[in-house]
């Protein structure tokens, strides 16, 4: 399965952006789905996690009350809104698919397909 991000790009802080995900190849519907993150010198960070009928739906500390994951498997989409974006944003965002319920959703390992990551930066 190869993913394809888009939708990042410069906004001011305070602003909005979606990001978008969508595999080639495959349906999503298999997949547990996930957003991370990774800024320059840092690790790559967990930011939200969807289950595969989207009941489930977990965050990163930073981002909860801002940040909403959602997931279209009719059309094979999922979504990441992101408001009221702080300069401490900034990141290269990569979505991932897993496979398998074994795992922490948290963890960048436990998934198993990558998208290539689409770079948001947040001015002050």
């Amino acid at each position: 399965v190869q993913l394809q991000a888009s939708g990042g790009g410069l906004v001011q802080a305070g602003g909005s952006l979606r990001l978008s995900c969508a595999p080639s190849g495959r349906t999503f519907v298999s997949y547990r789905l996930g957003w991370f993150r990774q800024a320059p010198g840092k690790e790559r960070d967990f930011v939200a996690y969807i289950s595969r009928r989207g009941g489930l739906r977990y965050y990163a500390d930073s981002v909860k009350g801002r940040f909403t994951i959602s997931r279209d498997n009719a059309e094979n989409t999922m979504f990441l809104q992101m408001n009221s974006l702080k300069p401490e944003d900034t990141a290269v965002y990569y979505c991932a698919a897993a496979i398998s319920d074994y795992g922490s959703y948290d963890k960048a390992p436990s998934h198993d397909y990558w998208g290539q990551g689409t770079l948001v930066t947040v001015s002050s």
